[in-house]
């Protein structure tokens, strides 16, 4: 079933550089992620709210971090949830064990990264939320691991892909909008990311949000996210594989076989989009089909853009608690 819902109200973009007290006190966790040993990395993660309550994974997309999700973190931990938020994969304080260890972004690998986190802090399922890469991998793990995952929260909705979908060409206007993606696939793009990493984020961040007024400060709290050794390696790997121009590793192959089919969603599932969305994404009617299980969609009003949970915390906290709902 497909709802399209306009709120009423929606929170405007620029509220996120207010935090609520709650907000405030929870930001201390922020400063100090905690780290555990997860499959093949050692992963840096924020963990808020009752250690034994229902476990709300929250990823974030790129170019951003865990701090967009400290707002919304806040009001979930209020509301009684467990909220773990993970940096991925070459952001943050998250590093590989091993120098041997393939720089790998493909997205198979960030997927199997998330179970690893839940196997190695004994969760079996929680509710998973996310937006941008945060998003396609949440949308992965509820695909092929519904039994870990008890409901889905996605921003832009279904963004499971494969390298053999991305072979085919896309309109003029829709390849602009990729300009980075093909900018990346060059010695010269990485070249420049390298050398300009939080110039080049920032511009992301304005065009993707072309109304969020945020703060100097806002960015450079995130930024720090962007020193990761291996943030530039990620990257570009991420954006060159899937367009065929960089391997995947031999281990997940056979998870990407399965993406390939762009398998049908079947946890409850609730989609989020913003009404200024300025990165690439598709109509919701678009990908309604593909969430066959208890589905609702929001489109917000307001000024939202893609980092929908810093810019609408109230909203995508509602959303969690709405998708734990269609889970009962």
């Amino acid at each position: 079933m497909f709802l399209a819902i306009v709120p009423l109200s929606s929170s405007h973009p620029g509220l996120a550089q207010h935090p609520t007290p709650a907000a405030a006190s929870t930001a201390l966790a922020f400063s100090s992620p905690k780290q555990i040993n997860a499959g093949v990395l050692n992963v840096g993660y924020v963990e808020v709210g009752p250690p034994t309550a229902q476990p709300v994974i929250l990823l974030h997309g790129w170019p951003y971090s865990i701090h967009s999700y400290t707002e919304v973190s806040a009001q979930l931990a209020a509301k009684g949830y467990r909220v773990i938020i993970p940096y991925l994969r070459g952001h943050g304080t998250t590093r590989f064990l091993s120098p041997q260890t393939a720089r790998n972004g493909q997205q198979a690998a960030l997927a199997l990264d998330v179970i690893a986190l839940m196997d190695a802090l004994h969760i079996q399922q929680a509710i998973i939320g996310g937006f941008d890469w945060g998003a396609r991998t949440a949308g992965i793990v509820a695909a092929l691991f519904p039994e870990r995952c008890k409901a889905l929260v996605s921003v832009s909705g279904y963004l499971i892909g494969s390298q053999q979908a991305n072979r085919t060409p896309l309109a003029p206007k829709a390849e602009l909008a990729w300009w980075y993606q093909f900018y990346f696939a060059t010695e010269r793009g990485q070249a420049g990311y390298q050398a300009n990493t939080n110039d080049f984020n920032k511009l992301i961040w304005q065009t993707a949000s072309p109304r969020w007024q945020f703060e100097p400060a806002t960015f450079e709290q995130a930024a720090v996210a962007f020193t990761n050794p291996d943030y530039v390696a990620i990257v570009i790997h991420n954006y060159r594989w899937r367009l065929g121009l960089a391997e995947g590793e031999a281990r997940y192959e056979a998870v990407e076989k399965k993406l390939a089919t762009s398998p049908a969603i079947t946890v409850p599932a609730v989609t989020l989009e913003g009404d200024a969305n300025g990165a690439p994404h598709n109509d919701p009617a678009a990908y309604a089909a593909k969430f066959t299980g208890k589905y609702r969609h929001h489109t917000l009003s307001g000024g939202i853009g893609h980092n929908l949970p810093q810019e609408a915390p109230q909203d995508f906290a509602a959303a969690i608690i709405e998708a734990d709902g269609l889970a009962k």
